[in-house]
């Protein structure tokens, strides 16, 4: 047997010995199952054979007896028939056929060779900032596509999942180095009692999840809860010797190079996640989705390289050979990457369609930062002024803002704003633009989930894995504070572009950001707090004094 087997890794022993531990406590379940049975094969032999006599207390508690050990192996068979029908989860991943990847598969191939280990059986990417083996082999999943025919094999091999920003980050011989540890853990997953105690588990996992919320499988839930609480030390404790020596195995292969890898696997996750929240999130919240994250994640971590003294150097290292280039259309993995990106972290549809369209950086700018600020310039216009037409504003004397000249009354200006929120009565009408922001923020969403379940989307109904709510979300909703804010900068930058020349812009680190003779200007976020918070005006005024924004002139909303 390759691996724990043959190799002497620290860690091994520990992993066998905690695996059989594993299957003893199911061992221990299936003779506890089968005593009542075991019992009443007794007394019926005993009764037989004349051991027992008619009348004796044995012979009278035989029936009872009989019928407990049904009763029990009834219960034992649903419990089996659960946990071996439950279909374990499975991480929602982009699969990578080898003839899409020949170049990635030799590489992962020529790798598991140097560790002596059995090869991936397929390799599929997850849009996050980490790598690691899975087990596919339960009946219900598809039968996996890979390097050698399942028959080869006593134990199919797990499938590697490879986060997405490291093909595009990392180097060739960075990912090499980086994955020979995940690889190595191929040998461990080769062992019958590992495998067969990981199995276990994950039934038991799985099954917990069919009876939670099934009343009629409530004893079910019991069962495999308790048998998972009396393994669980034990599963970790196998997992965490089977990492050590899947560890010590990759000692001997690019260890040195290792070292610089995992450097760039904290810059990678810095990076990405600077990326899904400033810049993709603006957009999934606009039905749009970026369609080449991976590629943006190298712009935003060539600009992070470039600001932050402690990543200087790193961005020299783009002269060799990226790893996307394993791939043989990089553009189109990159593209369903990004799509599942959108699924995890924000809820979007599986596919695109009406209302769920990508966009490239290039239209970016144009097509998100743009369009954001005049929806939500004209949501902050259309509450203010149904504030003022309902006089609801605690304290609020409603003042009339002159128009300028050709201005029409009630005109969206961002004069207008500073005269409701810096005049009289601004704080309570903050706090009422607070309110009725959020509740039609809440209501948009609600349209847009309604939609979507419609199938507006073009998607086939139900093929929304787990609902619209996002698996992994990114940020938590939005406070009343922070969507009044946001409008209000939507406002101003939308006068800026209307008036002073100014131009939606894309900063990799920050998302949308606006130009001012084509560079990014600062400030305007905290001049608007102070507008918000203390019902101060002056300092946006010198703001919009200093870029030539023209705050009595009317903004366009669409």
């Amino acid at each position: 047997m390759i691996g724990l087997v043959a190799g002497p890794e620290a860690g091994a022993p520990t992993a066998r010995a905690r695996a059989l531990a594993v299957l003893r406590v199911r061992g221990t379940a299936l003779a506890v199952a089968l005593l009542p049975a075991a019992a009443a094969v007794v007394l019926a032999v005993g009764s037989a054979t004349g051991h027992i006599a008619d009348g004796s207390v044995p012979a009278a508690a035989r029936p009872a007896v009989t019928a407990v050990a049904v009763l029990a192996l009834a219960l034992a068979a649903m419990v089996a028939t659960v946990v071996a029908r439950a279909r374990p989860a499975l991480s929602p991943t982009v699969p990578i056929p080898e003839e899409t990847a020949p170049d990635l598969y030799r590489l992962v191939r020529d790798l598991a060779d140097r560790l002596d280990v059995p090869a991936p059986s397929a390799i599929a990417l997850t849009p996050d900032c980490d790598s690691w083996l899975e087990d596919r082999t339960h009946p219900a999943h598809s039968p996996p596509r890979g390097f050698a025919p399942v028959r080869a094999r006593t134990v199919a091999a797990p499938v590697l999942v490879i986060g997405s920003p490291f093909l595009w980050w990392m180097r060739v011989a960075e990912l090499r180095a980086l994955l020979a540890p995940v690889v190595a853990g191929t040998g461990p997953a080769a062992h019958p009692d590992i495998a067969a105690a990981r199995r276990f588990v994950r039934g038991l996992d799985a099954a917990v999840a069919v009876a939670s919320g099934r009343p009629h499988l409530a004893f079910v839930g019991w069962v495999t809860r308790l048998l998972l609480r009396s393994c669980r030390e034990h599963a970790a404790e196998m997992e965490r010797g089977v990492a050590a020596a899947a560890s010590e195995r990759a000692q001997a292969v690019d260890y040195g190079l290792r070292i610089v890898a995992q450097e760039q696997v904290g810059l990678a996750y810095a990076g990405w996640d600077r990326l899904l929240n400033r810049v993709a999130l603006p957009a999934w919240r606009m039905g749009r989705w970026p369609s080449r994250l991976d590629a943006g994640v190298v712009s935003a971590l060539t600009e992070l390289s470039r600001r932050d003294r402690l990543a200087e150097g790193f961005a020299s290292r783009l002269g060799e050979r990226p790893a996307c280039d394993l791939l043989e259309e990089p553009g189109l993995i990159d593209e369903a990457a990004s799509l599942l990106a959108a699924r995890l972290f924000h809820g979007g549809p599986a596919e695109p369609g009406p209302g769920w369209t990508p966009v490239a950086w290039s239209q970016y700018p144009e097509e998100v930062v743009d369009r954001t600020w005049r929806l939500e310039a004209a949501r902050l216009h259309r509450v203010l002024e149904d504030i003022a037409a309902r006089g609801t504003a605690p304290g609020d004397p409603a003042p009339a803002v002159p128009p300028g000249p050709d201005v029409p009354p009630g005109a969206p200006t961002v004069a207008r704003v500073l005269e409701r929120l810096g005049g009289p009565g601004g704080s309570g009408i903050g706090e009422e633009l607070e309110l009725r922001l959020s509740a039609e923020v809440a209501r948009d969403a609600a349209r847009e989930e309604a939609a979507a379940r419609r199938g507006a989307f073009g998607t086939v109904a139900g093929s929304w894995a787990g609902g619209l709510a996002p698996l992994f979300p990114l940020q938590p909703p939005r406070s009343g504070r922070e969507l009044l804010a946001d409008h209000v900068i939507a406002m101003v930058c939308c006068a800026a572009v209307d008036t002073a020349g100014a131009a939606p812009g894309l900063d990799w680190l920050d998302g949308p950001a606006l130009l001012v003779g084509g560079t990014r200007r600062a400030g305007l976020s905290r001049t608007v707090l102070t507008l918000i918070e203390d019902g101060d005006a002056e300092p946006l005024r010198v703001w919009l004094g200093e870029v030539g924004v023209r705050m009595e002139k009317p903004v366009r909303l669409m």
